[in-house]
């Protein structure tokens, strides 16, 4: 297991939509771990193969925790909060009406950060890394994490759906892992 190195928007691969994993090689699991050694390390919320450079309708996510529960203090922890998930051929299978506005960066685009438009809450099945089918119903900033996630799959950056995008200030630095 090792780093690898995170692309960024020069590279043309970040805006193609990735292809199906058809096969679930010694390869492709190595290049998951790697991914979450990278995610972990830079550090980040996500991560997909895009980012690093592979064309693969793949991700990672790992959030220990909401950082927005102090906002809804009634909420309980949402569905999948502490796991590391492992998303292979995701698929949004449904979306709330609800959308709400969120503070957004990206580990492709360094000291960046926008406010961007998401569903609240989603659902979203998927192969984990055991090519095993799974789905997973939550909301929040995972639910956030996840789309952000997904559009990579799609060529799709977070400035492209943001309202607005700011320079990250020295002193805001912690949104990058976001």
């Amino acid at each position: 297991m090792s780093e690898r190195t995170i692309v960024t928007p020069s590279n043309l691969i970040l805006r193609k939509k990735a292809r199906k994993v058809t096969s679930f090689t010694p390869e492709l699991q190595n290049l998951i771990d790697d991914m979450i050694d990278t995610m972990h390390a830079a550090p980040g919320s996500g991560l997909a193969a895009p980012q690093v450079g592979q064309s693969l309708r793949l991700f990672t996510v790992h959030i220990e925790e909401d950082p927005h529960v102090a906002e809804y203090p009634d909420l309980p922890p949402a569905p999948g909060i502490g796991r590391v998930h492992v998303m292979v051929n995701p698929e949004i299978s449904r979306a709330s009406d609800k959308v709400v506005v969120g503070t957004e960066a990206c580990l492709s685009i360094s000291g960046y950060a926008g406010n961007v438009e998401r569903h609240w809450e989603i659902t979203i099945k998927y192969l984990d890394r055991h090519r095993q089918k799974r789905k997973l119903k939550t909301f929040g900033w995972l639910a956030r994490v996840l789309q952000h996630e997904y559009d990579h799959l799609d060529g799709v950056l977070f400035i492209d759906r943001a309202l607005d995008v700011w320079k990250i200030a020295p002193q805001d630095a912690k949104l990058e892992s976001r």
